[in-house]
């Protein structure tokens, strides 16, 4: 903070509190935290919902039931259609309607709008703490042993309203001692919507007069490219005929390699391709491998790498970037060869992503009878920190630009190790007759480049 008085050399988070201890002192203001929770539109006109339990008596006015009397089970009908007048349905259920104050005793009638959908889900994960309880919300035993939920995630849609609902409803129980923590979630996330494309969009016509006719006829909807899917627009993808023409795997991996998880994607007919193009070539690995447990030398410390990237990424829900990491392996199981220790490490790592494959592979390579156990049900593999980093670089050798040929030398290695390597090779030696080198110009870990000239 710099030109603020009292507050010069602080920093923001510092000057906050002393701007509100300064208000106050001053006696022109206090601190005080604003919510975001708005008056809650709590009823609705329907049968379907929780009754509420309250009675209305013309000499007691109203009246909540006794602890007794509830649950307060819904009527059952034949009909539960809307009313003309805009009541609930069960406005005309009389003999349910009808009934007497728990005050008086005198004639009252019952609450007939019930509670929204909210109202449920709001409090659910408790109940699944303690399901068959016919006694109480949950047992205390049982909402101290499970709570809070460890980890809620869910839409963005429902950020805003259930999330402030939920946690106003889970306070409440918890002032009057039905819940033993002031949250009731330790951790929550919001995965991203999947967007469809716009049928309505001017990309999707040539001529000037069709795009302003769209334009006019749809305002700045037709604009997007992608907006969200519905049965009106008739963007929505079923997911039924992915599988049918794809497989399950493929869409699994596509929905995961789409995007960020939490930001907004567009779903797209030809990247699903991509992802059975993708899982295509892991099933063809098996018809290169080499009859060999052990994981080779040349694909090492790539594999160690990937097991960590794959499990920090799941861990953190990067599902996107831990399919890349996968596609990149594979590159490089074609590019090197492989084993069948290394074809072993990617079928566990593929597991979580596409199932289905991984098994088939698994048990059409020996390994279920090897390990006796499925690869869903083996550890995740384990890497190791010092294997991550390569000890060894393929380099390229160039002869004036152009390449000749490849050497393998120590990482990190110096210059001279890395010339000297080069000028033992037989593809260089055959270069430099009737040559003599004049520079040399290295690239670390990717190319050398030798400067010749006429000897003569």
């Amino acid at each position: 903070m710099v030109n603020s008085g009292f507050l010069n050399g602080m920093t923001v988070k510092e000057a906050i509190p002393a701007m509100k201890e300064y208000a106050a002192k001053q006696g022109w203001g206090r601190e005080k935290v604003n919510y975001k929770l708005r008056d809650w539109v709590f009823t609705r006109q329907r049968y379907w919902g929780e009754p509420i339990p309250l009675v209305n008596c013309e000499k007691c006015g109203w009246v909540p039931l006794p602890e007794s009397e509830l649950p307060l089970l819904l009527p059952q009908v034949d009909s539960y259609e809307p009313t003309d007048d805009g009541e609930s349905p069960l406005s005309k259920m009389t003999d349910w309607v009808n009934t007497t104050c728990p005050c008086c005793g005198g004639p009252a009638r019952r609450e007939t709008d019930t509670m929204p959908n909210w109202a449920g889900s709001n409090w659910y994960y408790l109940r699944y703490m303690d399901p068959h309880n016919d006694r109480e919300l949950v047992s205390k035993e049982a909402e101290e042993y499970w709570g809070p939920v460890d980890w809620y995630n869910g839409g963005m849609e429902h950020t805003t309203l259930h999330l402030l609902y939920s946690r106003f409803w889970h306070k409440f129980l918890y002032d009057i001692g039905v819940v033993h923590t002031k949250e009731p979630y330790a951790k929550r996330t919001s995965h991203g919507m999947i967007l469809g494309q716009n049928p309505h969009y001017v990309g999707n016509v040539e001529t000037e007069e069709e795009k302003k006719a769209l334009i006019e006829k749809y305002g700045s909807e037709a604009l997007r490219p992608s907006v969200k899917m519905s049965k009106s627009l008739g963007n929505v993808v079923n997911p039924d005929d992915v599988i049918k023409a794809y497989g399950a795997d493929t869409m699994r991996v596509y929905i995961m390699f789409i995007g960020d998880f939490e930001k907004v994607a567009t779903w797209s007919d030809d990247a699903v391709k991509g992802s059975k193009r993708f899982l295509d070539r892991c099933w063809n690995l098996m018809d290169m491998v080499k009859d060999d447990p052990e994981i080779s030398k040349k694909n090492e410390a790539s594999i160690h790498r990937t097991i960590k990237k794959v499990g920090d990424d799941v861990d953190q829900l990067k599902m996107n970037t831990a399919i890349a990491a996968l596609m990149t392996l594979v590159n490089e199981f074609y590019s090197n060869g492989l084993t069948k220790g290394d074809l072993e490490v990617l079928i566990q790592l593929l597991s979580p992503f596409a199932p289905h494959i991984a098994e088939e592979m698994w048990e059409l390579c020996g390994f279920a009878a090897k390990h006796g156990k499925m690869a869903m049900q083996m550890d995740w593999p384990k890497y190791d920190e010092s294997k991550t980093i390569a000890s060894e670089h393929e380099m390229a050798v160039q002869v004036n630009g152009k390449l000749r040929s490849t050497i393998t030398v120590p990482a990190d290695c110096d210059e001279q190790t890395i010339v000297a390597a080069a000028l033992a090779d037989e593809k260089i030696k055959r270069q430099m007759e009737g040559m003599k080198l004049v520079k040399t110009i290295v690239v670390k870990n990717r190319i050398v480049n030798l400067i010749l000239k006429p000897a003569n």
